[in-house]
């Protein structure tokens, strides 16, 4: 199988790079090869892939509030240009998308049915890519997550350990509930799913939301990462109690995000015959991953 992966140099593309690898040959373009604001289905008609990757995009959120034409540009119209080749090839498209499709004001989490209302610029150009996908008619698979991390790469996970390190006490948002999503689940999950589409199996195409089970806060997910890291050996100087918990607004940004990120795994559980596991387990891993790296 003959696979195309646009983005391979960001946190899930690094990923996608190993997961992706034991299901064919895997042409990985970086951001600096396929250029998105430049015609990208030559690199499709060259390579002639039976699946294709997309893990590129524009993901300053901040930054495309005084950008959206560039923002919509990555993320939605490469995107249908990305789509319609595809489905002139017949090959299987997989594309991720994000929760700032939302507003954040559900009481619980998103089913990839709810309707989408995007409070930022981010948030609409994200959700005019997912249209354009299923506009174009192919096969295709998009894959919405949520708060992404890696150890590679910013994040906010590396952020705050990297605060944790330096400071003796924190301010986290503590009234954002969602789910943090290790871009290693992200690209192991992809490639299970590939994996079922190649074999026969019936894939549907449409939307599906891939986060880990669980949910918490911001300040929550500091807390416990932060918890980890010490364990494992970094060298923190914030104690658990040195964490204050903080609203929101405490933090102006030009963008506006959702207070509530959560979203619905079921659909792709079911789908796929997956059991996503709990958001800690990667999370612990990255604890120890980056106490290593810190100690070597």
């Amino acid at each position: 199988m003959k696979i195309l992966l646009f983005g391979a140099d960001g946190q899930v593309g690094w990923e996608l790079q190993r997961a992706l690898s034991p299901l064919g040959q895997v042409q990985a373009l970086t951001r600096g090869q396929a250029d998105f604001a430049q015609a990208l289905a030559p690199h499709i008609e060259q390579y002639q892939p039976e699946v294709i990757v997309n893990a590129a995009a524009y993901t300053a959120v901040d930054r495309a509030q005084a950008e959206p034409e560039l923002a919509l540009r990555v993320n939605a119209l490469a995107v249908e240009e990305i789509a319609a080749a595809a489905r002139r090839r017949g090959a299987l498209l997989v594309h991720y998308s994000t929760d700032y499709v939302f507003d954040g004001r559900k009481s619980g989490p998103y089913r990839e049915d709810d309707p989408p209302a995007p409070l930022s610029v981010y948030g609409r150009s994200k959700l005019a890519g997912e249209a354009a996908i299923v506009a174009a008619g192919g096969p295709h698979l998009i894959l919405r997550t949520s708060w992404v991390y890696a150890q590679r790469g910013r994040n906010f996970a590396r952020t705050i350990l990297q605060r944790a390190c330096a400071l003796d006490r924190l301010q986290v948002v503590a009234d954002t509930h969602g789910v943090p999503t290790s871009a290693e689940l992200i690209a192991d999950v992809t490639a299970l799913a590939i994996r079922q589409w190649r074999s026969g199996s019936h894939v549907a195409s449409g939307i599906y939301h891939l986060v880990p089970s669980g949910e918490t806060t911001w300040h929550g997910y500091a807390g416990y990462l932060i918890e980890q890291a010490r364990a494992a050996g970094m060298p923190i100087r914030v104690a658990p109690d040195q964490i204050e918990p903080v609203p929101a607004s405490t933090f102006a940004a030009p963008a506006q995000r959702p207070l509530n990120s959560r979203l619905d795994n079921r659909k792709l559980q079911q789908h796929f015959s997956l059991e996503l596991p709990d958001w800690r387990l990667h999370v612990r891993r990255l604890a120890d991953a980056l106490a290593r790296e810190t100690l070597a």
